[in-house]
């Protein structure tokens, strides 16, 4: 029995965070059991929409309103919540939460997690976000730097497999990039019309964790080139774009030292008072409901924020009555995501570009880093900033199913390729707030026994502010680019929807104000790490999983480093 039970890591989570530490953990030379809530996920075998046209669908790739009413929260990702990636995301019915304020939850369990259908936006973090919380005091410090995470991001960029160019840009550093994908004439064309307008605005291709030239290292687990087909959400045959399955959890499982259990939902960790430390995890089989109890010297929770705060909430003892680590009253506190509420569009009133068009389905946008607050561009009506995601292209809303008429006329209209046009999207950086929190409901479970949660956050006026500040500055950049704008709102959706919570096991110097160490380890469980979106203790407004990423790379390089030594 000790043998099916005892390892020498136990890693929470396969998706992202889980993944990397799976990997990372494995193969310096740790026997690591990965337990996964949800079913198995085979890469490729387990993808079989992958290849399939509307016309093969049953419902043309829409689900039908009943599979709609039993997840309303999921159907809000109306762009993947669909026949043919809308199994990667849960059944809203079978797994309840209770919204204090509105917060749309999104989900995956399987094997591979919310991977397998992220955006795959890779930007790193600039400098100054590591330093923001400590110069205008909207959170705490964070116990590192650029320089300390640096190294980490190159690291994990090269296995990953990121596609970009090198800017030069202080607000969004450089990495280790593939070749980058093309911006379409309709981008370059805006992109020098506001190289003449604004010094410190820049459109650029959008760094994604797309393969546009497989490396050996890729090859080696049978990775290859994108097609930019941009179905990635579907599950990618080609192993293009990365994911737990494609890349991560391949590298582990090579070692012989891997692990995975599907089925199993983490009830708590296991603390032992004499010996201070962890000493386990105990497992409910989600078919059978019944608890098993497993093992290890190191513990990564990386179940994805609002889970992994669930579990250590839920791991309760004399030591700890509110939850693993939660000496500083901060484990659950200070839940951010990103506000993705300003959206401007608009045609292009120009025609040279009438002759022109473009090839292929890039499976990435375009991207304008952050630019307010920072450098010479000061807004003092609000602190930090916000990118913008853009994009352009021919036709899309004017033709096919957005366009009235019937017969050969309205046939012949469906071959002209319509104008040009062009969408700005703010994501927004979210203020670390201890008032934004999750709690456990233990007096409404779900089916298994566990405690539900209980979600109480919303912006606040700095997001307000920064959101009409946002949509302001995208209609005049529109409008410098010839770009004749028909659509500019605040659409108001509730936190959530962005799929970018984090901040509720925040890191901080002091173990008094936050649950993590610089080495995302718990203040007083040193054997157990926390590094999935939970431990940042302020959001940006980039895309944060290259940061999970890395994090998560140089927590295990440390763990192990501390085991070989004793200390843990």
């Amino acid at each position: 029995m000790a043998k099916l039970t005892t390892y020498d890591a136990i890693v929470i989570g396969s998706g992202i965070s889980g993944g990397w530490a799976a990997k990372e953990l494995t193969q310096k030379g740790l026997r690591t059991l990965v337990l996964e809530r949800g079913r198995p996920v085979e890469h490729v075998k387990d993808y079989p929409t992958t290849l399939s046209s509307p016309w093969e669908m049953t419902h043309r790739g829409r689900y039908p309103l009943d599979v709609l009413a039993q997840s309303p929260t999921q159907a809000k990702v109306s762009y993947a919540f669909n026949e043919y990636s809308g199994r990667f995301f849960v059944k809203d019915t079978d797994h309840p939460y209770q919204q204090t304020k509105p917060f749309d939850w999104i989900r995956g369990y399987q094997v591979g997690g919310k991977s397998l259908s992220w955006a795959r936006w890779t930007q790193r973090w600039a400098p100054f976000n590591f330093e923001d919380n400590l110069k205008d005091g909207h959170g705490v410090d964070w116990p590192i730097r650029y320089d300390d995470l640096a190294p980490w991001y190159s690291y994990v960029e090269k296995f990953a497999g990121i596609s970009g160019n090198k800017d030069g840009l202080s607000t969004l550093p450089d990495g280790e990039f593939l070749p980058p994908f093309e911006m379409n004439c309709i981008e370059k064309s805006v992109r020098d019309a506001w190289k003449k307008q604004y010094a410190a605005r820049h459109l650029i291709i959008s760094r994604t964790a797309n393969l546009s030239k497989a490396q050996p290292v890729h090859l080696a687990l049978g990775r290859a080139d994108c097609q930019s087909r941009n179905w990635c959400g579907r599950g990618c045959l080609y192993g293009a774009y990365f994911s737990s399955n494609s890349a991560t959890l391949p590298a582990a499982a090579k070692t012989g030292k891997l692990t995975i259990r599907p089925f199993s939902i983490v009830h708590s960790i296991i603390y032992d008072e004499t010996k201070g430390k962890a000493t386990g995890v105990r497992v409910i089989d989600t078919n059978t409901k019944e608890m098993t109890e497993y093992y290890a010297k190191v513990i990564f929770v990386n179940a994805a924020t609002l889970n992994s705060t669930l579990i250590l909430l839920n791991s309760t003892s004399s030591r700890f009555p509110n939850g693993l680590g939660n000496d500083s009253g901060a484990l659950g506190h200070y839940l951010m995501d990103h506000n993705y509420r300003g959206r401007v569009s608009g045609v292009y009133e120009g025609t040279d570009l009438n002759d022109s068009y473009y090839y292929g389905r890039r499976p990435t946008g375009t991207y304008v880093p952050r630019f307010r607050n920072v450098l010479a561009d000061t807004q003092r009506d609000f602190v930090r900033g916000y990118a913008y995601a853009c994009g352009g292209g021919r036709a899309g809303w004017e033709r096919g199913g957005w366009t009235d008429g019937f017969g050969a006329d309205f046939k012949e209209k469906l071959t002209q390729p319509g104008g040009w046009s062009f969408s700005m999207t703010a994501m927004g950086e979210m203020l670390p707030r201890y008032e934004n929190h999750v709690k456990l409901n233990t007096d409404k479970k779900d089916q298994w026994g566990m405690p539900t949660l209980d979600i109480d956050c919303a912006w606040g006026e700095n997001e307000d502010r920064m959101t009409r500040d946002a949509i302001e500055q995208a209609k005049a950049m529109m409008e410098a680019a010839g770009i004749r704008v028909t659509v500019a709102i605040d659409n108001k959706q509730p936190p959530g929807l962005a799929i970018h919570e984090m901040g509720t096991a925040r890191m901080g110097r002091d173990p008094k104000t936050s649950v993590l160490n610089k080495w995302n380890q718990v203040h007083a469980v040193k054997n157990v790490f926390v590094t999935d979106g939970a431990s940042m203790a302020s959001s940006a407004c980039q895309n944060p999983s290259l940061t999970y990423m890395a994090l998560t790379a140089r927590a295990a390089n440390y763990a192990v480093r501390q085991l070989k030594a004793g200390t843990l």
